[in-house]
Order: structure tokens, then C-alpha cells, then sequence
């Protein structure tokens, strides 16, 4: 619902807003990352269900992704010039902002500069590299865990 004196958005705009169209069908560690952010986006780092569902993904060894997902949200939200637009999480699609952040959290540690791009372009400026850091370190704990992020190819469309 538009307010008085508020221009309607552009199509540009609506363009960014549409979602994501996928290029092949997303793996299921992408979409328990996707939900574990989306948690934190709403309930906070803090969120008691984000922590459960590591710790039933990973059982005692939840402490670390917990942590460094904690510190991946913390960045995003300290680093951002723009607001980044995620879905619910019971939602079955993603926005075009979550598909950054599922492509920069899909990047190999040899494709630093391509997760940096990815990160760029979801933070709206150019000094993203605690954020690009923090993709890659959250990416490469879930791999040693077994539960690798790598792969993603987002058609954006």
C-alpha cells in the first residue's frame, strides 16, 4: 500500500524485488543455510530456533556454524548501505538478495574475487571484505561439517 506523498516504485525497483529464477533445482544445504538467515533476520542472532536447528543438523558440533553465522548476520547488517530484502522462512521462494547470498556462500576458497563481487553487489558499495570473509568462513565450516554450499547458480531474471 502506497502512503500520501509517496511516489509509486519504479520498474526498476520492481524488477530487483521479483524473484529469483533458478537455474537447477537448489540443494538442501542452501536451503537450510537460507532458513538459518532468515531465522536470525527476524528473531536476531540470539534466536533460540536458529541455534536448534544447527544443533539438529549438527548435533554437538553446532557451536561453530552458530558462531560464525552470528558474525555473517552481525557484518551484513554493520556493513550494508541498503536494506537487503529476505522472505519468510517458510517461503519456497527467494528473493534476489538471498540468491547473492546463496552464490557468495556457494563461492570456493579460489574464488575469492567472485564471492567479493557477490558481495559487493548485495551490500550496495565496494568495502565488503569482512563480509566476503565472513562468507567464506561460514561456507568452508559447513564443508567440514559434510554439509558443503558450493554449487549454486543463480539465473537472475
Amino acid at each position: 500500500m502506497q502512503r500520501a506523498g509517496q511516489s509509486a516504485p519504479s520498474t526498476d525497483q520492481l524488477k530487483a524485488d521479483a524473484p529469483v529464477v533458478l537455474s537447477r533445482a537448489i540443494d538442501p544445504a542452501h536451503i537450510f543455510a537460507l532458513r538459518i538467515i532468515r531465522t536470525m533476520a527476524i528473531g536476531g542472532v540470539n534466536d533460540a530456533r536458529a541455534a536448534a536447528m544447527l544443533m539438529g543438523q549438527f548435533g554437538r558440533a553446532h557451536r561453530r556454524p552458530l558462531v560464525l553465522m552470528r558474525a555473517m548476520m552481525l557484518e551484513l547488517a554493520r556493513v550494508s548501505y541498503r536494506q537487503i530484502r529476505l522472505a519468510p522462512p517458510c517461503c519456497r521462494r527467494i528473493t534476489t538478495d538471498e540468491a547473492l547470498i546463496i552464490a557468495a556462500l556457494g563461492r570456493d576458497e579460489s574464488a575469492f574475487s567472485l564471492c567479493y563481487s557477490d558481495s559487493a553487489a548485495l551490500l550496495g558499495h565496494d568495502d565488503v571484505l569482512g563480509a566476503a570473509t565472513c562468507f567464506q568462513a561460514v561456507s568452508q565450516c559447513f564443508a567440514d561439517m559434510g554439509y558443503p554450499l558450493s554449487g549454486f547458480g543463480p539465473s537472475l531474471g
